[in-house]
């Protein structure tokens, strides 16, 4: 009968130990075994990161050329689909002269879509960042190769047809794709082909607005998960790849162009913070209207393939009464930006706008919601910012800086990708006076919508499938401990040429050591194994044996300057409870020993660190690193 899995872990087994049980170490070989297994030091760059970094900027060039190519196709779908033309020439699906007939024309566009997600892959059904999201998390990865087409052509079918969303939440789904793809026919780690992946997204992003070092932030907010080096380099050279792309194709003017601002007074700042809450409490419930939207769809009786040919009918009536509504829309931003659209024109389309987009969306077809929220955020900041210069002129508020803080603001709160936000507000416009502004009311646009919802609108769909994002980011406490600070004691070891007889008779005597479930097994103080108390006690007959014959295996080992994690990632490739603890330049005698329960208890100081309160000028001095 086998034994369960918590006793094979107990014994310091873990997969192959079947194997290694059979393969006893000779009794002459117990000094001898100098192959002990040690952590290995977690080196913070490495050979690999430089070719990772290689692969990262040839995708990026692809994503880069991948963006340029969607934002022709999305142009080509609009010619033909609004004035019936064979061209990739910029135009605006609201310049359309069809009258009624336009509603026509985002149905048709919704039903293709719907056929695509059916019979292609009914992960291109919305905005992309969730399904990316979803695929880190879950999926090593790993996106199905069909997305790095699918994903393109059905998001230009669907805002070419005047889908009211931006193009840039497709591009960075498809360049997250297509560094997945790569990362799949390259022999690589999957933390490796996470870094290709969220390399291919950030550099769509770059692509699409020119804003390389808020594409980082945002991969390091929403994909990567993680703050390591390994993983930002190859990122950070794909986003400056794909902007230079970019700048190659259309220049380097900002995406958004704005007149140059001037500083805020301290009253107009203190304006824009509380701005920056009340727009928090918007996305709020941007994102709950989005959500039930969806959940009303859900309960239609149809298949959900039909389900964007309902958005659509709402995107056509919507685009028939406020034609500026259709399409991608980045033309509306800068105006809200550059103060040219405003007052109660500018509030009703915004209005239509978010009627328009959530029922798009929350009807599964494909499209960006960046350019969406950073419409009615700009259009509510902008709303805000003017009833201030009415009710209070002496404030000093600025109507573009009011716009430019909701836009980030709604972002920041929607997403919680805060200094992403806040970093692509000043990139897309290159406006430094404005930093100051965007800074507190992103933050308390932050504080307000994780105050009033636990989830943003990238994780909600992931929370609502089962799964947990976790979006903080802390350092890790077995990586700051090392393991002298838990495990220089005092350790009963075995010689290896005891009678088993003997120790078994020391065992049952419940003298002091004896409840170890753990012994270091030495000769002449040297280091040879280490045996569990299940190993001393299975049995088996005892005559004549000595405990070196119980040894396995060479000792696995940590040294006393290396970290708890080093020491608790050996525990997990070795498939053992415990270490013996050595130093590097003796690294045969055993100067303390290391357990899963020291692991467990070296995170006390974080958990006390976040929820003791106490009152003190200096307090307590807890020992860290001593000088040399």
């Amino acid at each position: 009968m086998e034994r369960p899995e918590v006793e094979r872990v107990e014994q310091g087994l873990g997969p192959g130990a079947e194997a290694r049980e059979q393969l006893p170490v000779a009794p002459s070989m117990g000094p001898a075994l100098a192959g002990v297994r040690a952590p290995r030091a977690m080196e913070p760059v490495d050979r690999r990161v430089v070719f990772i970094s290689g692969i990262a900027v040839v995708v990026a060039l692809a994503a880069g050329l991948v963006a340029q190519g969607l934002g022709a196709l999305i142009y080509l779908f609009t010619n033909l689909a609004f004035f019936g033309r064979f061209t990739s020439a910029p135009v605006s699906p609201g310049d359309n002269t069809l009258g009624p007939w336009v509603i026509i024309v985002p149905v048709l566009g919704s039903i293709i879509v719907g056929f695509m997600a059916r019979y292609g892959s009914r992960a291109i059904r919305g905005h992309g960042i969730p399904e990316a999201m979803e695929q880190v998390l879950y999926n090593q990865s790993r996106i199905p190769p069909r997305m790095t087409f699918l994903k393109p052509l059905s998001s230009a079918v669907a805002i070419g047809t005047g889908g009211p969303f931006g193009a840039e939440g497709p591009i960075i789904a498809t360049g997250g794709a297509l560094g997945s793809l790569v990362g799949q026919l390259l022999h690589v780690t999957a933390d490796e082909r996470k870094a290709l992946l969220a390399a291919g997204a950030a550099a769509g992003m770059a692509a699409t607005f020119g804003a390389p070092v808020s594409a980082v932030l945002l991969a390091v907010e929403l994909l990567l998960f993680e703050y390591r080096p390994r993983s930002v380099i190859p990122v950070a050279l794909a986003t400056a790849t794909a902007t230079g792309v970019r700048m190659a194709f259309v220049g380097g003017a900002p995406a958004f162009a704005m007149p140059d601002l001037l500083p805020p007074s301290g009253a107009a700042l203190a304006f824009y913070i509380v701005l920056g809450a009340l727009v928090g409490v918007a996305s709020t419930l941007t994102t709950r209207a989005v959500y039930a939207i969806e959940d009303a769809f859900e309960k239609l009786p149809i298949h959900w393939m039909w389900w964007p040919a309902l958005g659509g009918v709402v995107v056509g009536v919507v685009g028939f009464l406020s034609p500026r509504t259709l399409g991608v829309g980045y033309t509306n931003i800068e105006d809200i930006l550059s103060g040219r659209f405003v007052g109660t024109a500018m509030v009703l389309f915004c209005a239509m706008k978010f009627i328009s987009w959530s029922v798009a969306l929350g009807s599964g077809t494909s499209g960006g919601t960046l350019a969406p929220l950073f419409t009615l955020g700009g259009g509510l900041g902008s709303a805000l910012g003017l009833l201030a210069t009415y009710v209070a002129p002496g404030l000093g508020v600025d109507v573009r800086v009011a716009a430019l803080v909701g836009m980030a603001a709604i972002f920041a709160g929607a997403s919680r990708a805060l200094l992403a936000s806040v970093v692509f507000a000043f990139e897309t416009t290159r406006q430094p006076m404005g930093l100051l502004p965007l800074l507190g009311g992103c933050a308390a646009a932050y504080l307000v919508s994780a105050l009033m919802m636990r989830h943003s609108i990238m994780t909600e769909k992931l929370a609502r499938r089962g799964g947990r994002v976790l979006t903080e980011y802390g350092v890790d406490a077995l990586g700051q401990a090392l393991v002298r600070d838990v495990g220089l004691r005092p350790v009963a070891t075995l010689e290896a040429d005891r009678s088993l007889d003997e120790v078994r008779a020391w065992l049952a005597s419940g003298a002091p050591d004896t409840t170890h479930q753990g012994f270091p097994v030495v000769a002449n103080g040297a280091l040879i194994g280490v045996v569990t108390r299940r190993d001393l006690m299975d049995g088996c007959d005892a005559t004549g044996r000595r405990v070196r014959e119980l040894v396995k295996r060479a000792p696995a080992v940590a040294y006393a300057d290396s970290s708890l994690r080093e020491a608790a990632d050996l525990m997990v490739e070795e498939g053992v409870g415990r270490l013996p603890v050595v130093q590097r330049d003796e690294p045969t005698r055993v100067v303390g020993i290391i357990t899963r329960s020291d692991l467990l208890g070296a995170n006390r100081r974080r958990l006390e660190d976040s929820r003791r309160m106490e009152r003190g000028v200096g307090g307590p001095r807890r020992t860290g690193p001593q000088p040399a």
